[in-house]
């Protein structure tokens, strides 16, 4: 009788629902993803990993490994040129954790408003790149009354420059935001892309945020920028931070802007499909039994105004200040904190009832809130 092989996986330990999600396809092993190295996956089918994994001939030259699938959406760990010369398969989960960046970088900047007693509608937004979570933000912002410039040249390219600006335009906005891959050669590159030149352009009424990839700023030139405000949720030479920015920053966090529930569950099963098509296998969903339950509802009453009303709605969904305590005092636990990060929901699954401010119900609903009451 033919011995059946079972197939083996390796997951990045940080994937959520790992042995439950994929458990039928094989023998699913998991480990930090700092730890997985050539030893580890010299006998591995699939390899499916987050951010700290570098994929590349290092890893992967003397394995079996046939498909590799990564639940995040950054591309600068994998090296997709070698795993196209070796006939390997590569899937990335583009997209998954778009939304949960786009809330953060809003809850981040009404925490900022109303600590510095400003209305958020007032003000504009430039979003340097308009791909998945510059799209969500602009649409977020849009919501709130924000007017927002919208840079991304790869996009007026292919659309035409109509409903975009240069970067130096968008670099006028009061609130910068950037939303750019982190690319290291093209026309387009987008290392450094914030450089000292134009660093020099802002003014110190300015905001500057970066919840996309450390080194898309130029964090030296960075440091001798003054601004209002500079909120860093991504840092060059992750996990070693520079201390002094942190001291800078309004708001720091340890690259977790993209890691609410839904997006970290998103990428798991985004990755799960395809390799279930992959291997030509029948896909299996009694996992979803084991989900969380739905956040107790959020009431509002007698609201001063919309934007206090909004929030407190978004601290009762998740206390980014947590995260800026978490690493602000004690930068070590940069990834200690990412691996063990506090699970909170996305807004689509808060319910919400609001007594008394009509504007306020109007803008959660925009903001895809569930309205209750």
């Amino acid at each position: 009788m033919t011995q059946i092989v079972q197939r083996k996986l390796l997951i990045d330990d940080a994937v959520p629902y790992a042995q439950t999600i994929f458990g039928h396809l094989g023998k699913v092993m998991t480990l930090p993803g700092r730890e997985i190295n050539a030893e580890a996956v010299k006998d591995i089918d699939a390899l499916i990993v987050r951010s700290r994994t570098q994929v590349n001939a290092e890893l992967l030259a003397d394995s079996k490994v046939s498909y590799v699938g990564s639940t995040v959406v950054g591309l600068d760990h994998i090296d997709q040129d070698y795993l196209a010369n070796t006939q390997r398969h590569f899937y990335s989960a583009q997209g998954c954790n778009a939304n949960s960046v786009a809330e953060f970088v809003i809850h981040a900047l009404i925490l900022l408003a109303e600590q510095e007693n400003f209305d958020i509608s007032t003000k504009s937004l430039g979003i340097i790149g308009v791909g998945h979570v510059g799209k969500l933000l602009h649409a977020k912002a849009q919501a709130l009354g924000v007017t927002c410039l919208l840079n991304d040249p790869p996009r007026a390219k292919q659309e035409g420059n109509q409903g975009f600006v240069d970067l130096e335009h968008a670099l006028q906005a009061d609130i910068i935001s950037v939303h750019t891959p982190l690319t290291f050669s093209g026309a387009d590159k987008t290392y450094h892309l914030i450089n000292s030149e134009k660093l020099a352009l802002l003014n110190p009424q300015q905001i500057l945020v970066n919840a996309a990839r450390g080194g898309i700023i130029d964090e030296q030139a960075l440091l001798q920028t003054h601004l209002k405000a500079k909120i860093t949720d991504c840092w060059e030479n992750e996990p070693n931070i520079n201390p002094e920015l942190i001291e800078q920053s309004f708001l720091v966090s340890p690259h977790i802007a993209g890691h609410s529930f839904e997006a970290k569950l998103a990428g798991s099963t985004m990755v799960y499909h395809d390799l279930c098509s992959f291997w030509n296998e029948p896909q299996k969903n009694d996992w979803q039994q084991k989900l969380p339950k739905i956040p107790k509802a959020i009431t509002v009453q007698n609201a001063e105004n919309w934007q206090k009303g909004l929030f407190y709605v978004l601290q009762k969904t998740h206390l980014i200040q947590n995260d800026d305590q978490a690493i602000r005092h004690n930068p070590s636990n940069f990834e200690g904190y990412r691996r063990n990060y506090p699970t909170h929901h996305e807004w689509h699954k808060q319910q919400v009832k609001v007594t008394k401010n009509q504007k306020l119900n109007c803008i959660l609903q925009k903001l895809n809130f569930q309205l209750i009451g």
